[in-house]
C-alpha cells in the first residue's frame, strides 16, 4: 500500500469529488492511508472531521507560518482538546517558518512555531514542518525544543527544498525528509541529490495536493492518485524497484504516525 503523508483534501478544489476520491478511488488505486494536514483555523476543524468520517484519513492539526496573524495560546488548547477526543489526530502541522515573502515577522513566526512544538510535546505527537528560505532558523528552533530527544522520530520536514548537508542535519535531529512532486521536475536537481544520498528509510512520500502535481501532470490539480510518479522517480534515483520504495516509505510513515 501507499501512504500519502501530506494532503489537503479540505481544499475547495476537491468539493466536487472529495467523497468519491476518499471513499473509493484512492483505495482502488492502492493509496491505503492519508494524513490531511491543516494550515489555518478553518482547516483545523475540516481536517479533524475528515479523519472522523473516512477510515483511511488521519489528521494533522496546526497553523502554517503564513496563517499566524491571529495565533494565540487558546488555539493550542483547542488543538490539545481536539487531539484528546480524536485518536486519529496523529501529528501537529503544518507548522514552521517561511521567509519567502519577507522577514518582518521572524520573531512572531518563531514564537508560534515554538508554542506549537510545545503542544506536540504535550500530546507526544510528531510535527510536520514547513520550512521555506529559513533552513538555519528552523534548525535552531528545533534544536531548542528537541534537545535530548534523539532515538525517536520527531517529525518530517515537509516538501524538502534544502541541500543534502542540511538534510543530514535534520535527520540527525530525528526528522524524516518529505519528498513530493518536485522530485519529478527537471529543475528539481537539488532534491534529486538529497534522495540519492540519504537512506531510503529516512524518506516519506507526500503529494501536498492539490498543489505541486508531479510530471507529467504539472500545473493540474494534484491528488494522491499521482503519487506513483513520485515513487517511480525515487526508485529510478535509488536504483531499486518501485515496490521497494512503496514498502519502505509506507512502513516508515506508519512508524512516524504511530499506526499499524
Amino acid at each position: 500500500m501507499i501512504f500519502d503523508t501530506h494532503a489537503h483534501y479540505d481544499d475547495k478544489r476537491f468539493d466536487n469529488d472529495r467523497d468519491e476520491l476518499l471513499r473509493y478511488r484512492l483505495g482502488e488505486a492502492g493509496i491505503g492511508r492519508i494524513v490531511n494536514v491543516s494550515s489555518d483555523l478553518s482547516s483545523l476543524d475540516a481536517s479533524n472531521d475528515l479523519s472522523l468520517n473516512y477510515s483511511n484519513v488521519y489528521a494533522a492539526l496546526g497553523l502554517h507560518p503564513s496563517e499566524i496573524k491571529d495565533f494565540s495560546y487558546e488555539i493550542c488548547l483547542r488543538i490539545i482538546e481536539m487531539a484528546e477526543k480524536n485518536d486519529k489526530v496523529r501529528a501537529i502541522g503544518e507548522i514552521g517558518l517561511d521567509y519567502h515573502y519577507g522577514t518582518n515577522d521572524i520573531a512572531w513566526q518563531k514564537t508560534c512555531f515554538g508554542e506549537q512544538i510545545k503542544t506536540a510535546e504535550k500530546l507526544n505527537l510528531p510535527i510536520i514542518v514547513h520550512s521555506r528560505d529559513a533552513a538555519r532558523d528552523t534548525l535552531d528552533v528545533i534544536r531548542e525544543y528537541y534537545t535530548g530527544r534523539k532515538g525517536r522520530i520527531n517529525g518530517v520536514i515537509h516538501c524538502f527544498s534544502y541541500s543534502y548537508e542540511e538534510a543530514l542535519r535534520y535527520i540527525d535531529l530525528g526528522f524524516l525528509i518529505g519528498v513530493g512532486g518536485v522530485v519529478t521536475y527537471k529543475n528539481g536537481r537539488k532534491l534529486k541529490e538529497v534522495v540519492y544520498n540519504i537512506p531510503l528509510e529516512k524518506i516519506v512520500v507526500e503529494t501536498d495536493c492539490p498543489y505541486l502535481s508531479p510530471e507529467p501532470h504539472r500545473g493540474k490539480r494534484n491528488s494522491s492518485l499521482y503519487i506513483p510518479y513520485i515513487l517511480q522517480t525515487i526508485a529510478d534515483i535509488k536504483g531499486v524497484t518501485e515496490e521497494e520504495v512503496e514498502r519502505i516509505t509506507y512502513n516508515t510513515a506508519c512508524t512516524l504516525f504511530g499506526v499499524s
